[in-house]
């Protein structure tokens, strides 16, 4: 289960990498990757086949990125989840946060596990726009009902 030391230390790393963000700047993933960048975070954008989004270089996999991260947060489906994982270990990435908004999202039983082999930290589920603070009103009622129904990581 995912602690809320867990989810603090991830938020304190200001340099990310952001894995599957769309080419579609109305998807959430973009609304996701632009507000980490609104936020002063060094976001760096990962989606293989794609040159760059809102401004940025964009890398194919996160062992390509030219100045190493070592959290990142993975936007992806939970099949391609496990393979991203892999290449973060080898790319000496230490902490990963597994989205989930509806349904899976990025989660891999699989993936955690590895991760949990490899001393990687992991934050399996949750939205990170629920722990950053003035993330907006939906977010502050989702985690409300989080808190009330004993579902908020502590």
């Amino acid at each position: 289960m995912t602690s809320r030391s867990q989810i603090s230390d991830f938020l304190s790393r200001r340099r990310l990498a952001v894995v599957d963000v769309s080419r579609n700047p109305r998807d959430f993933t973009r609304i996701l990757f632009r507000e980490f960048r609104k936020r002063g975070y060094d976001a760096i954008p990962v989606h293989p086949g794609v040159a760059e989004i809102e401004g940025c270089p964009c890398f194919a996999r996160l062992s390509e990125i030219s100045l190493p991260v070592d959290a990142a947060l993975l936007l992806t489906r939970p099949e391609v989840t496990d393979q991203v994982v892999r290449d973060g270990a080898q790319a000496g990435v230490t902490r990963v946060w597994m989205h989930r908004a509806t349904g899976p999202g990025a989660v891999s039983l699989q993936a955690v596990a590895f991760c949990q082999a490899k001393g990687m930290s992991v934050v399996a589920g949750e939205c990170p726009l629920m722990f950053l603070p003035g993330a907006g009103l939906p977010h502050c009622l989702h985690r409300l009902f989080r808190r009330i129904t004993g579902g908020l990581p502590r």
